[in-house]
């Protein structure tokens, strides 16, 4: 098999999302967040807000609130998580922001995987979460007509 019938193969072997799907992020005690599958976007992005930094012995850390759900408030997620580092990032606006980083798991329908995740706020935004090209490449296949496959 010549390399692009095999790369074809092994592309239409992965699993189809939708361009929205619910997604769990266990490590930060979300049970349910909806995320826009953004293969435009190259990180993914999480609606944080109240983030603080600090120290743990060594390590850097950073604590933030999250609002899981869209159009609501009340519910609020309090987690803590690693610091990877801080990114320059470029926004849908095309306004550069410095995030914070961190690496933590996700899991979408029988799979999880670690993933980074920059932290913004993300309040005016359609989506609380951004999943981009760099979690689901070579994971899965995104299909543009369809939503919640997984969910």
């Amino acid at each position: 098999m010549d390399k692009e019938k095999k790369s074809s193969a092994s592309k239409h072997s992965l699993p189809i999302i939708g361009w929205r799907e619910r997604l769990i992020l266990p490590d930060l005690g979300i049970s349910g967040i909806k995320a826009k599958i953004d293969t435009g976007a190259r990180s993914s992005a999480l609606h944080a807000f109240d983030i603080q930094l600090f120290t743990r012995g060594c390590q850097e850390m950073v604590k933030f609130k999250v609002h899981p759900y869209q159009r609501n408030t009340e519910d609020t997620v309090i987690t803590e998580a690693e610091l990877l580092e801080h990114r320059n990032v470029r926004s849908s606006t095309g306004h550069h922001q410095l995030r914070p980083v961190i690496k933590t798991i996700v899991k979408l329908g029988n799979q999880q995987w670690p993933i980074e995740l920059t932290l913004t706020n993300r309040d005016v935004m359609g989506f609380r979460m951004l999943l981009g090209r760099q979690a689901v490449r070579q994971r899965f296949l995104v299909d543009s007509g369809k939503s919640f496959i997984h969910s």
